[in-house]
Protein backbone atom coordinates (compact mmCIF):
# COMPACT_ATOMS: atom_id res chain seq x y z
CA UNK A 1 0.00 0.00 0.00
CA UNK A 2 3.06 2.08 -0.76
CA UNK A 3 1.86 5.11 -2.55
CA UNK A 4 4.87 6.39 -4.84
CA UNK A 5 3.84 9.79 -5.69
CA UNK A 6 3.36 12.29 -2.77
CA UNK A 7 0.04 13.87 -2.05
CA UNK A 8 0.29 17.50 -3.77
CA UNK A 9 -0.05 20.23 -1.31
CA UNK A 10 -0.09 22.92 -4.67
CA UNK A 11 -1.63 25.97 -3.16
CA UNK A 12 -3.97 27.88 -6.36
CA UNK A 13 -3.63 31.61 -6.73
CA UNK A 14 -5.53 33.91 -5.20
CA UNK A 15 -9.04 33.69 -6.67
CA UNK A 16 -11.04 37.03 -8.11
CA UNK A 17 -14.72 36.82 -8.19
CA UNK A 18 -15.04 34.43 -11.62
CA UNK A 19 -12.78 32.04 -9.89
CA UNK A 20 -14.47 31.91 -6.91
CA UNK A 21 -17.71 31.50 -9.01
CA UNK A 22 -16.40 28.59 -10.52
CA UNK A 23 -14.93 26.99 -7.99
CA UNK A 24 -18.31 26.91 -6.39
CA UNK A 25 -19.67 25.34 -9.46
CA UNK A 26 -17.05 23.00 -9.81
CA UNK A 27 -18.84 21.19 -6.26
CA UNK A 28 -22.32 21.88 -7.02
CA UNK A 29 -21.07 20.17 -10.20
CA UNK A 30 -19.90 17.07 -8.57
CA UNK A 31 -23.07 17.05 -6.43
CA UNK A 32 -25.22 17.00 -9.94
CA UNK A 33 -22.83 14.31 -11.91
CA UNK A 34 -23.74 12.08 -9.06
CA UNK A 35 -27.53 13.18 -8.97
CA UNK A 36 -27.02 11.74 -13.13
CA UNK A 37 -24.79 9.24 -12.40
CA UNK A 38 -25.95 8.01 -8.56
CA UNK A 39 -23.38 4.70 -7.83
CA UNK A 40 -22.14 4.11 -11.09
CA UNK A 41 -19.89 7.34 -10.35
CA UNK A 42 -18.07 4.29 -8.34
CA UNK A 43 -19.24 1.01 -9.72
CA UNK A 44 -19.55 1.21 -13.39
CA UNK A 45 -16.49 3.72 -14.11
CA UNK A 46 -13.25 2.68 -15.83
CA UNK A 47 -11.53 4.10 -12.52
CA UNK A 48 -13.36 2.75 -10.19
CA UNK A 49 -10.76 0.60 -8.35
CA UNK A 50 -8.89 4.10 -7.78
CA UNK A 51 -11.97 5.51 -6.02
CA UNK A 52 -10.31 6.52 -2.88
CA UNK A 53 -12.96 5.09 -0.50
CA UNK A 54 -13.20 1.34 -2.73
CA UNK A 55 -12.69 -1.17 0.14
CA UNK A 56 -9.19 -2.90 -0.79
CA UNK A 57 -7.87 -6.21 0.12
CA UNK A 58 -5.90 -5.96 3.70
CA UNK A 59 -2.39 -7.52 3.72
CA UNK A 60 -3.19 -11.15 4.87
CA UNK A 61 -6.89 -12.03 6.49
CA UNK A 62 -8.11 -10.23 8.99
CA UNK A 63 -9.53 -11.07 12.02
CA UNK A 64 -11.57 -7.98 12.29
CA UNK A 65 -13.05 -5.38 9.79
CA UNK A 66 -14.48 -2.63 11.95
CA UNK A 67 -13.37 -0.80 14.38
CA UNK A 68 -14.88 1.14 17.58
CA UNK A 69 -12.60 3.32 19.59
CA UNK A 70 -13.84 4.36 23.14
CA UNK A 71 -11.65 7.85 23.74
CA UNK A 72 -11.96 8.72 27.17
CA UNK A 73 -10.39 12.37 26.73
CA UNK A 74 -8.70 13.26 30.49
CA UNK A 75 -6.79 10.12 31.88
CA UNK A 76 -9.06 7.13 33.58
CA UNK A 77 -7.15 6.39 36.56
CA UNK A 78 -5.52 2.43 36.12
CA UNK A 79 -5.46 2.03 40.03
CA UNK A 80 -9.19 3.19 40.28
CA UNK A 81 -10.41 1.30 37.66
CA UNK A 82 -9.20 -2.11 36.11
CA UNK A 83 -5.43 -2.20 37.80
CA UNK A 84 -5.95 -2.99 41.58
CA UNK A 85 -2.93 -2.30 44.51
CA UNK A 86 -3.48 -3.78 47.55
CA UNK A 87 0.02 -1.78 48.31
CA UNK A 88 -1.24 1.22 47.46
CA UNK A 89 -4.12 0.82 50.01
CA UNK A 90 -1.93 -0.46 52.59
CA UNK A 91 0.41 2.28 52.23
CA UNK A 92 -1.87 4.82 52.15
CA UNK A 93 -0.65 8.19 52.81
CA UNK A 94 3.32 7.57 53.43
CA UNK A 95 5.29 8.82 51.17
CA UNK A 96 6.15 7.50 47.71
CA UNK A 97 9.11 5.72 47.26
CA UNK A 98 9.30 7.12 44.01
CA UNK A 99 9.46 11.21 42.88
CA UNK A 100 6.77 12.83 40.54
CA UNK A 101 8.55 15.43 38.37
CA UNK A 102 11.06 15.61 41.17
CA UNK A 103 8.38 16.01 43.72
CA UNK A 104 7.78 14.13 46.61
CA UNK A 105 4.02 13.38 47.04
CA UNK A 106 2.48 10.69 49.60
CA UNK A 107 0.59 7.48 48.43
CA UNK A 108 -3.46 7.70 48.02
CA UNK A 109 -5.45 4.25 48.23
CA UNK A 110 -8.23 3.97 45.36
CA UNK A 111 -11.70 4.83 46.89
CA UNK A 112 -13.05 2.23 45.21
CA UNK A 113 -13.07 -1.21 46.16
CA UNK A 114 -11.87 -4.28 43.72
CA UNK A 115 -13.91 -7.35 43.08
CA UNK A 116 -13.49 -10.81 40.22
CA UNK A 117 -15.55 -11.31 37.50
CA UNK A 118 -16.82 -13.26 35.16
CA UNK A 119 -15.61 -16.99 34.73
CA UNK A 120 -12.00 -15.50 34.20
CA UNK A 121 -11.99 -13.64 37.07
CA UNK A 122 -10.98 -10.37 35.89
CA UNK A 123 -10.58 -7.63 38.96
CA UNK A 124 -12.73 -4.87 37.88
CA UNK A 125 -13.35 -1.36 40.29
CA UNK A 126 -16.86 -0.98 41.30
CA UNK A 127 -16.82 1.88 39.35
CA UNK A 128 -18.23 -0.04 36.43
CA UNK A 129 -20.34 -2.93 37.57
CA UNK A 130 -21.91 -3.17 34.31
CA UNK A 131 -18.80 -3.39 31.88
CA UNK A 132 -17.51 -5.91 34.76
CA UNK A 133 -20.49 -8.48 33.08
CA UNK A 134 -18.84 -8.06 30.35
CA UNK A 135 -14.73 -9.02 31.43
CA UNK A 136 -15.16 -12.39 29.64
CA UNK A 137 -14.83 -10.65 26.14
CA UNK A 138 -12.10 -8.08 27.07
CA UNK A 139 -8.24 -7.84 27.23
CA UNK A 140 -7.55 -5.66 29.75
CA UNK A 141 -3.71 -4.75 29.20
CA UNK A 142 -2.34 -2.93 32.24
CA UNK A 143 1.06 -2.18 30.83
CA UNK A 144 0.17 1.04 28.44
CA UNK A 145 3.53 3.53 28.14
CA UNK A 146 3.28 6.86 25.94
CA UNK A 147 5.45 9.42 25.79
CA UNK A 148 3.77 12.84 26.86
CA UNK A 149 2.82 13.88 30.29
CA UNK A 150 0.57 16.51 28.46
CA UNK A 151 -2.82 16.10 27.05
CA UNK A 152 -2.19 17.94 23.66
CA UNK A 153 0.72 15.98 23.13
CA UNK A 154 -1.04 12.77 24.31
CA UNK A 155 -3.85 12.67 22.67
CA UNK A 156 -2.72 13.16 19.30
CA UNK A 157 0.11 10.57 20.40
CA UNK A 158 -2.73 7.90 21.25
CA UNK A 159 -4.78 9.24 17.81
CA UNK A 160 -2.16 9.54 15.47
CA UNK A 161 0.91 7.90 16.76
CA UNK A 162 3.23 11.66 16.87
CA UNK A 163 2.75 14.04 19.67
CA UNK A 164 4.14 17.01 18.02
CA UNK A 165 3.79 16.92 14.37
CA UNK A 166 0.48 16.39 12.56
CA UNK A 167 0.06 13.07 11.19
CA UNK A 168 -3.15 11.07 9.62
CA UNK A 169 -5.14 9.80 12.47
CA UNK A 170 -5.61 6.20 13.01
CA UNK A 171 -9.02 6.23 11.47
CA UNK A 172 -7.65 8.33 8.40
CA UNK A 173 -4.92 5.19 8.16
CA UNK A 174 -7.30 2.60 8.51
CA UNK A 175 -9.99 4.30 5.39
CA UNK A 176 -6.65 4.69 3.44
CA UNK A 177 -5.90 0.96 4.01
CA UNK A 178 -8.94 -0.63 3.57
CA UNK A 179 -11.65 1.79 2.05
CA UNK A 180 -15.11 1.13 3.48
CA UNK A 181 -17.84 -1.33 2.70
CA UNK A 182 -20.51 0.97 2.59
CA UNK A 183 -19.71 4.00 -0.55
CA UNK A 184 -22.98 5.64 0.72
CA UNK A 185 -21.99 6.68 4.29
CA UNK A 186 -18.29 8.40 5.33
CA UNK A 187 -15.50 5.54 6.09
CA UNK A 188 -14.80 7.05 9.58
CA UNK A 189 -17.27 8.85 11.96
CA UNK A 190 -15.66 10.82 14.82
CA UNK A 191 -18.78 11.68 17.14
CA UNK A 192 -18.51 13.81 20.50
CA UNK A 193 -20.76 16.57 22.02
CA UNK A 194 -17.99 18.64 23.01
CA UNK A 195 -14.93 20.28 22.59
CA UNK A 196 -11.66 18.52 21.58
CA UNK A 197 -8.13 19.63 22.82
CA UNK A 198 -6.29 19.55 19.58
CA UNK A 199 -9.77 19.81 18.10
CA UNK A 200 -9.37 18.30 14.28
CA UNK A 201 -6.05 17.20 14.67
CA UNK A 202 -7.30 14.25 16.43
CA UNK A 203 -9.61 13.05 13.60
CA UNK A 204 -8.09 14.71 10.42
CA UNK A 205 -6.18 13.20 7.96
CA UNK A 206 -3.08 15.59 8.07
CA UNK A 207 -0.94 14.99 4.88
CA UNK A 208 -3.19 11.76 3.30
CA UNK A 209 -6.01 12.71 0.67
CA UNK A 210 -9.03 14.45 2.70
CA UNK A 211 -11.09 11.99 1.95
CA UNK A 212 -9.91 9.79 4.85
CA UNK A 213 -10.59 12.28 7.45
CA UNK A 214 -13.44 11.82 10.00
CA UNK A 215 -16.52 13.33 9.31
CA UNK A 216 -17.40 15.23 12.81
CA UNK A 217 -20.53 14.68 14.60
CA UNK A 218 -21.07 17.05 17.51
CA UNK A 219 -25.03 17.09 17.31
CA UNK A 220 -26.64 14.00 18.33
CA UNK A 221 -29.70 15.30 17.30
CA UNK A 222 -29.37 17.24 14.02
CA UNK A 223 -25.64 14.95 12.83
CA UNK A 224 -25.38 15.27 9.56
CA UNK A 225 -25.82 19.11 8.15
CA UNK A 226 -26.84 20.46 5.20
CA UNK A 227 -28.06 16.91 3.30
CA UNK A 228 -31.40 18.87 2.06
CA UNK A 229 -31.41 20.06 -1.21
CA UNK A 230 -31.76 23.83 -1.73
CA UNK A 231 -36.06 24.40 -2.54
CA UNK A 232 -34.84 27.48 -3.94
CA UNK A 233 -33.32 26.24 -7.20
CA UNK A 234 -35.80 26.44 -10.37
CA UNK A 235 -33.31 25.80 -12.92
CA UNK A 236 -34.01 22.60 -15.16
CA UNK A 237 -31.74 19.53 -13.77
CA UNK A 238 -31.11 18.42 -16.86
CA UNK A 239 -29.48 22.52 -17.76
CA UNK A 240 -27.74 22.39 -14.80
CA UNK A 241 -25.87 19.64 -14.87
CA UNK A 242 -24.90 20.26 -18.60
CA UNK A 243 -23.51 23.42 -17.28
CA UNK A 244 -21.96 22.49 -14.04
CA UNK A 245 -20.37 19.37 -15.28
CA UNK A 246 -18.52 21.41 -18.33
CA UNK A 247 -17.31 23.99 -15.37
CA UNK A 248 -16.02 20.91 -13.79
CA UNK A 249 -14.35 19.61 -16.48
CA UNK A 250 -12.81 23.06 -17.25
CA UNK A 251 -11.71 23.56 -13.34
CA UNK A 252 -9.98 19.99 -13.37
CA UNK A 253 -7.69 20.59 -16.77
CA UNK A 254 -6.72 23.92 -15.38
CA UNK A 255 -5.20 21.91 -12.13
CA UNK A 256 -4.60 18.94 -13.62
CA UNK A 257 -1.92 18.49 -10.42
CA UNK A 258 -3.86 19.40 -7.53
CA UNK A 259 -5.27 16.40 -5.86
CA UNK A 260 -7.45 18.22 -3.49
CA UNK A 261 -10.45 18.69 -6.90
CA UNK A 262 -10.89 15.23 -6.89
CA UNK A 263 -10.91 14.62 -3.19
CA UNK A 264 -13.05 17.65 -3.28
CA UNK A 265 -15.69 16.64 -6.17
CA UNK A 266 -15.86 12.81 -4.14
CA UNK A 267 -16.98 14.89 -0.86
CA UNK A 268 -20.17 15.94 -2.84
CA UNK A 269 -20.44 12.94 -4.21
CA UNK A 270 -20.50 10.96 -1.04
CA UNK A 271 -22.41 14.13 0.12
CA UNK A 272 -25.48 13.27 -2.69
CA UNK A 273 -25.38 9.51 -1.80
CA UNK A 274 -25.46 10.20 1.91
CA UNK A 275 -28.90 12.00 1.27
CA UNK A 276 -30.84 8.61 1.61
CA UNK A 277 -28.89 6.50 3.53
CA UNK A 278 -27.21 9.36 6.32
CA UNK A 279 -30.92 10.14 7.94
CA UNK A 280 -32.08 6.34 8.48
CA UNK A 281 -28.39 5.48 9.79
CA UNK A 282 -28.69 7.94 12.43
CA UNK A 283 -32.41 7.65 13.52
CA UNK A 284 -32.26 6.29 16.42
CA UNK A 285 -36.24 6.60 17.02
CA UNK A 286 -36.59 3.37 14.80
CA UNK A 287 -34.58 1.54 17.97
CA UNK A 288 -36.92 -0.57 20.13
CA UNK A 289 -37.57 0.57 23.76
CA UNK A 290 -35.72 -2.65 25.23
CA UNK A 291 -32.40 -1.63 22.81
CA UNK A 292 -32.56 1.87 23.86
CA UNK A 293 -32.74 0.93 27.58
CA UNK A 294 -30.12 -1.44 26.72
CA UNK A 295 -27.71 1.60 25.68
CA UNK A 296 -29.42 3.89 29.01
CA UNK A 297 -30.76 6.21 26.49
CA UNK A 298 -33.97 6.25 29.10
CA UNK A 299 -31.93 7.67 31.90
CA UNK A 300 -30.46 10.98 32.08
CA UNK A 301 -27.38 10.66 33.06
CA UNK A 302 -26.45 7.88 30.68
CA UNK A 303 -28.96 9.63 27.47
CA UNK A 304 -25.40 11.10 25.91
CA UNK A 305 -23.46 8.74 25.76
CA UNK A 306 -25.63 6.09 24.91
CA UNK A 307 -26.83 7.44 22.23
CA UNK A 308 -23.48 7.66 20.94
CA UNK A 309 -22.54 4.06 21.71
CA UNK A 310 -26.06 3.14 19.86
CA UNK A 311 -24.75 4.96 16.87
CA UNK A 312 -21.43 3.54 16.57
CA UNK A 313 -23.30 0.21 16.53
CA UNK A 314 -25.75 1.56 13.69
CA UNK A 315 -22.70 2.51 11.79
CA UNK A 316 -20.57 -0.34 11.81
CA UNK A 317 -23.53 -2.48 10.78
CA UNK A 318 -23.83 -0.40 7.91
CA UNK A 319 -20.33 -0.83 6.87
CA UNK A 320 -18.39 2.01 7.97
CA UNK A 321 -14.85 1.12 8.64
CA UNK A 322 -13.96 3.20 11.93
CA UNK A 323 -15.94 4.96 14.58
CA UNK A 324 -14.57 7.21 17.23
CA UNK A 325 -16.61 7.99 19.88
CA UNK A 326 -15.05 10.98 22.48
CA UNK A 327 -16.72 10.62 26.04
CA UNK A 328 -16.73 14.84 26.00
CA UNK A 329 -20.13 15.47 28.21
CA UNK A 330 -18.68 16.77 31.01
CA UNK A 331 -16.04 19.19 29.10
CA UNK A 332 -13.23 18.20 26.84
CA UNK A 333 -10.94 16.38 29.39
CA UNK A 334 -13.87 15.21 31.89
CA UNK A 335 -11.22 12.65 33.42
CA UNK A 336 -8.51 15.09 34.30
CA UNK A 337 -9.13 15.03 37.86
CA UNK A 338 -6.48 16.71 39.48
CA UNK A 339 -8.46 17.29 42.38
CA UNK A 340 -11.95 15.93 43.20
CA UNK A 341 -10.76 12.19 42.15
CA UNK A 342 -13.84 10.49 43.92
CA UNK A 343 -16.73 12.90 42.10
CA UNK A 344 -15.36 13.23 39.00
CA UNK A 345 -14.82 9.43 38.36
CA UNK A 346 -17.88 8.34 39.79
CA UNK A 347 -19.21 11.10 37.59
CA UNK A 348 -17.63 9.99 34.27
CA UNK A 349 -17.81 5.99 34.90
CA UNK A 350 -21.75 6.39 35.96
CA UNK A 351 -22.25 8.26 32.33
CA UNK A 352 -20.19 5.43 30.36
CA UNK A 353 -20.04 2.35 32.04
CA UNK A 354 -23.92 1.05 31.42
CA UNK A 355 -24.11 2.94 27.43
CA UNK A 356 -20.41 0.44 26.90
CA UNK A 357 -21.64 -2.74 28.53
CA UNK A 358 -24.87 -2.27 26.25
CA UNK A 359 -22.79 -1.72 22.84
CA UNK A 360 -20.60 -4.94 23.78
CA UNK A 361 -23.96 -7.04 24.82
CA UNK A 362 -25.17 -5.68 21.42
CA UNK A 363 -22.58 -6.65 19.41
CA UNK A 364 -22.56 -9.84 20.76
CA UNK A 365 -26.08 -10.88 20.39
CA UNK A 366 -26.09 -9.83 16.64
CA UNK A 367 -22.51 -11.68 15.99
CA UNK A 368 -20.82 -7.86 15.35
CA UNK A 369 -18.61 -8.55 18.27
CA UNK A 370 -17.29 -11.26 16.34
CA UNK A 371 -15.24 -9.01 13.70
CA UNK A 372 -15.63 -5.67 15.79
CA UNK A 373 -12.60 -4.23 17.59
CA UNK A 374 -13.84 -2.23 20.48
CA UNK A 375 -11.40 -0.47 22.48
CA UNK A 376 -11.84 1.82 25.58
CA UNK A 377 -9.05 3.88 26.94
CA UNK A 378 -7.37 7.60 27.66
CA UNK A 379 -4.60 9.94 26.26
CA UNK A 380 -2.66 8.16 29.90
CA UNK A 381 -4.05 7.00 33.46
CA UNK A 382 -2.53 8.84 36.32
CA UNK A 383 -0.11 9.02 39.70
CA UNK A 384 -0.40 6.42 42.03
CA UNK A 385 0.29 8.97 44.62
CA UNK A 386 -2.01 12.45 45.54
CA UNK A 387 -2.29 15.33 43.77
CA UNK A 388 -3.69 17.51 46.77
CA UNK A 389 -6.06 16.17 49.01
CA UNK A 390 -8.22 14.21 46.33
CA UNK A 391 -6.38 14.11 43.26
CA UNK A 392 -3.68 12.77 41.09
CA UNK A 393 -1.75 13.57 38.30
CA UNK A 394 -1.04 12.71 34.63
CA UNK A 395 0.98 9.42 34.03
CA UNK A 396 2.00 8.09 30.68
CA UNK A 397 4.45 5.78 32.13
CA UNK A 398 2.39 2.49 32.99
CA UNK A 399 -1.56 2.88 32.74
CA UNK A 400 -4.50 0.51 31.74
CA UNK A 401 -6.71 0.41 28.29
CA UNK A 402 -8.74 -2.54 26.85
CA UNK A 403 -9.97 -3.91 24.00
CA UNK A 404 -13.03 -6.74 23.04
CA UNK A 405 -14.15 -8.57 19.92
CA UNK A 406 -12.33 -8.46 16.81
CA UNK A 407 -9.60 -11.15 17.13
CA UNK A 408 -8.75 -10.45 20.52
CA UNK A 409 -8.18 -13.01 23.23
CA UNK A 410 -11.35 -11.81 25.97
CA UNK A 411 -11.20 -13.00 29.81
CA UNK A 412 -7.29 -11.90 29.72
CA UNK A 413 -4.92 -9.73 31.17
CA UNK A 414 -1.91 -8.57 29.35
CA UNK A 415 1.07 -6.65 31.41
CA UNK A 416 1.80 -5.58 34.49
CA UNK A 417 2.69 -2.30 36.45
CA UNK A 418 5.15 -2.31 39.50
CA UNK A 419 3.29 -2.92 42.91
CA UNK A 420 1.98 0.71 43.22
CA UNK A 421 1.22 1.42 39.50
CA UNK A 422 4.01 3.25 38.97
CA UNK A 423 5.71 1.76 35.73
CA UNK A 424 4.98 -0.66 33.45
CA UNK A 425 7.18 -3.42 34.74
CA UNK A 426 6.13 -6.87 32.25
CA UNK A 427 5.65 -6.49 29.06
CA UNK A 428 5.30 -3.12 28.44
CA UNK A 429 2.97 -1.86 25.20
CA UNK A 430 3.69 1.63 23.69
CA UNK A 431 1.26 3.14 21.77
CA UNK A 432 2.97 2.31 18.59
CA UNK A 433 2.63 -1.46 20.06
CA UNK A 434 -0.89 -1.21 20.06
CA UNK A 435 -1.50 1.02 16.88
CA UNK A 436 0.82 -2.10 15.25
CA UNK A 437 -1.65 -4.58 16.95
CA UNK A 438 -4.88 -3.07 15.98
CA UNK A 439 -3.50 -2.78 12.11
CA UNK A 440 -2.33 -6.38 12.44
CA UNK A 441 -5.74 -7.47 13.42
CA UNK A 442 -7.46 -5.70 10.63
CA UNK A 443 -5.20 -7.68 8.44
CA UNK A 444 -2.15 -4.78 7.74
CA UNK A 445 1.32 -4.88 7.93
CA UNK A 446 2.01 -1.91 9.94
CA UNK A 447 5.35 -1.59 7.99
CA UNK A 448 3.94 -1.79 4.97
CA UNK A 449 0.54 0.53 5.22
CA UNK A 450 2.99 4.04 4.28
CA UNK A 451 2.65 6.76 2.45
CA UNK A 452 5.08 8.68 0.29
CA UNK A 453 5.12 12.86 1.87
CA UNK A 454 7.95 15.02 1.66
CA UNK A 455 10.26 12.68 -0.42
CA UNK A 456 9.65 9.73 2.90
CA UNK A 457 7.12 6.94 4.11
CA UNK A 458 5.09 7.89 6.74
CA UNK A 459 3.32 5.39 8.32
CA UNK A 460 1.26 5.17 12.01
CA UNK A 461 3.91 3.47 14.07
CA UNK A 462 6.35 5.73 12.69
CA UNK A 463 9.67 3.86 12.91
CA UNK A 464 8.25 1.61 15.92
CA UNK A 465 5.65 -0.42 16.86
CA UNK A 466 5.66 -4.52 17.65
CA UNK A 467 2.58 -6.76 17.20
CA UNK A 468 1.42 -7.98 21.20
CA UNK A 469 0.65 -11.13 19.68
CA UNK A 470 -0.16 -12.81 23.15
CA UNK A 471 -3.74 -10.94 22.80
CA UNK A 472 -4.69 -11.91 19.30
CA UNK A 473 -7.14 -15.31 20.04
Amino acid sequence: MNVSKPYSLHLPAIMNRREALWRTGAGFGGLALSALLGDRSIADSPGASTHPLTPKASHFPARAKRVIFLFMPGGPSQVDTFDPKPRLTRDNGKPSPKLYLGQQRNLLASPWSFQQHGQSGLDVSSLFPHTARCVDDICVIRSMTADDTNHPGGCLQMNTGERVSSRPSMGAWITYGLGTENQNLPGFFAIGPGPLIEGARQYGASFLPASFQGTFVSDLDNPIRNLKSSSLNTLNPRTQLDALKRLNEIHAAQRADDGRFAARIASFELAYRMQSEAPEAFDLASESEATRKLYGIDQSHTAVFGKQCLLARRLVERGVRFVQLYHTTGGFQPWDQHSGLKSGHETNAAATDLPIAGLLRDLKSTGLLEDTLVIWGGEFGRTPAAQGPDGRDHHPYGFTMWMAGGGVRGGMTYGATDELGWDAVDNPVHVHDLHATILHLLGMDHERLTYRYAGRDFRLTDVSGNVVRKIVA
